[in-house]
C-alpha cells in the first residue's frame, strides 16, 4: 500500500511550481487528476520543444504519475463536473492568478458548502499586501526573496542559481503543507486553506542569510572571504562568493583538468577539527603548530593564502582522487559534477533518485525520481499522462457517469475530445 493511497487529488496547476508538489503526491500514491484546458492543456506541454509532436520535457518531468481531463470550467456542463470533482476529492491544488478561482464562480466559500472536508492549497507568487497581484517567476521570486543579493561575488552583480527554489522549492512546502493538513483533518473532520507565497519559501531557504544579517550589528562577518581581505562589510549581507555558508571556511578550488574540464573542480572545507590532517594532506605540516596558524580564529585573515596552497594541492588531482584522499580522512570535500556526469551516475538510478522513463510520443527520457525514500511506499514513476488521456475514465470511474448521463457530458463540449 502506497502512503497517500485513496487520497484524490483536484489538480488545477500548471508549468512548475503546482505541478512540482502535485507530482510528488501522486509518487506517494495518490490519485492526481490534472485538469486542462480542451485543446491546449498545460502551458509546458509545449515549451522548449526538442522532439516534433510530443510533449516537452518541461512538462513530463514534472507531471508523471497523474491523470489527465479536459474541461471547460466556463461551460455549464464543465461546472457541474468541476462540481463533483470537489466532491469525490480530498484536495484542490492550484496556482492560478489571484481571484481566479473565484472568477469561475467556485470561491472558499462555495467549495466549503461542496465539500466541507477539502483541503485548497494554494501557490501565489507573494503573500497578502502591496504585492499580492503581482506575477511572479523563479528568477523573480529568487530575487524578492533575499537569494540574489546574497548569491555571487562581492566585485559581481547579484545572481539567481540553477536550481529551481523559487518554483520547485515552493511546491516541495506546499506539499508538506498539504500532508500535515490533512493529517489534522484526521482529528477535526474539517477541510482548510493552505498557501505558500514563492516569495516566503525562497526566504525559508535562504535563512543563513538573514542569520547574517543580523550578525552584522555586533561587526563583520569573519568567516567571509572579504574579512581577511580588508574589505568593509555594508549594512547588508555581502555576497560570498563560494564561501561557506555554515561558518566553517569553504571553497570551490581547481582540480586536475580544470583548464579543458569546465567542472573540474572540487568543494573543500578547512574544518577545524581535521585541520591538522588537511595540513598533512596539503604537505604544510609545519601550519599545525605555527603561531597565528595554529588556532581558528587566527586563521581567519589568512583565508587566501591557506586555499591557495590547498588549491596547489588539489590541481595534482582529478576531483574523484580528492575524494579518495580525503575522506577516509574526514575532511569534507565535494566534486562539482555536471549534469552529464549527474545523467550518467549508476548509483542514482540504483536508489531511484534518477530513472529512466518510456513515453508513448518521444521514447524514452531520463528525469528525476522521487528524493524522498519510505521504506513501506516504493515509488513507481509512471509517464506523464496525454492531454486529455483519461477524461472518460474519470468521468465514469470517479464521478460515475454513464449512460445517457455520460453521453450529455461528453456531447456538451464541456470535456474536450473524450479518447476511450
Amino acid at each position: 500500500m502506497k502512503a497517500l493511497e485513496g487520497i484524490k487529488i483536484l489538480d488545477f496547476t500548471h508549468v512548475q511550481s503546482g505541478p512540482t508538489c502535485t507530482q510528488l503526491l501522486g509518487w506517494f500514491g495518490a490519485d492526481v487528476i490534472k485538469v486542462e484546458r480542451p485543446g491546449v492543456g498545460d502551458a509546458t506541454r509545449k515549451q522548449l520543444i526538442d522532439v516534433p509532436d510530443a510533449d516537452s520535457l518541461y512538462f513530463t518531468m514534472l507531471n508523471h504519475n497523474k491523470r489527465s481531463i479536459e474541461l471547460n470550467s466556463k461551460n455549464e456542463t464543465g461546472k457541474e463536473v468541476l462540481t463533483r470533482l470537489i466532491e469525490e476529492c480530498d484536495v484542490l491544488v492550484e496556482n492560478f492568478a489571484p481571484g481566479a478561482l473565484d472568477r469561475m464562480g467556485f470561491t472558499w466559500e462555495r467549495i466549503q458548502e461542496i465539500n466541507p472536508k477539502l483541503i485548497m492549497a494554494s501557490i501565489k507568487g507573494f503573500g497578502p499586501g502591496k504585492y499580492e497581484d503581482c506575477k511572479v517567476y523563479e528568477n523573480v521570486a529568487q530575487c524578492a526573496g533575499g537569494s540574489a543579493s546574497t548569491t555571487g561575488f562581492l566585485d559581481g552583480p547579484p545572481l539567481v542559481t540553477g536550481a529551481q527554489i523559487g518554483d520547485s522549492g515552493t511546491g516541495l512546502h506546499l506539499c508538506l503543507g498539504i500532508v500535515t493538513a490533512l493529517f489534522q483533518r484526521e482529528k477535526t473532520g474539517r477541510g482548510q486553506k493552505v498557501s505558500c507565497a514563492m516569495q516566503d519559501s525562497v526566504l525559508n531557504l535562504a535563512r543563513v542569510k538573514l542569520r547574517d544579517q543580523q550578525r552584522l550589528a555586533v561587526g563583520p562577518l569573519k568567516e567571509y572571504s572579504q574579512f581577511g581581505e580588508g574589505v568593509p562589510f555594508g549594512d547588508a549581507t555581502p555576497r560570498a562568493g563560494n564561501d561557506s555558508g555554515g561558518g566553517q571556511p569553504g571553497r570551490i578550488l581547481k582540480c586536475k583538468g580544470w583548464e579543458q574540464d569546465p567542472n573540474a573542480y572540487t568543494y573543500f572545507i578547512v574544518q577545524a577539527a581535521v585541520w591538522e590532517k588537511v595540513c598533512d594532506v596539503i604537505g604544510k605540516p609545519e601550519w599545525k603548530t605555527r603561531e597565528g596558524y595554529a588556532k581558528p580564529p587566527e586563521r581567519l585573515d589568512k583565508l587566501n593564502e591557506i586555499f591557495a596552497a590547498v588549491e596547489d594541492w588539489t590541481k595534482t588531482k582529478t576531483k574523484y582522487e580528492v575524494m579518495e584522499i580525503c575522506n577516509p580522512l574526514d575532511i569534507p570535500v565535494g566534486p562539482i559534477l555536471s549534469m552529464k556526469e549527474i545523467s550518467e551516475d549508476e548509483g542514482l538510478f540504483a536508489t531511484g533518485t534518477m530513472v529512466k522513463v518510456d513515453h508513448p510520443e518521444r521514447g524514452e527520457y531520463l528525469s528525476v525520481g522521487c528524493p524522498i525514500k519510505l521504506s513501506d511506499s516504493e515509488v513507481d514513476v509512471v509517464r506523464s499522462p496525454l492531454l486529455g488521456e483519461h477524461t472518460h475514465e474519470v468521468l465514469s470511474d470517479v464521478l460515475g457517469y454513464s449512460g445517457d448521463d455520460l453521453k450529455r457530458v461528453i456531447d456538451s463540449g464541456a470535456v474536450g475530445e473524450v479518447k476511450a
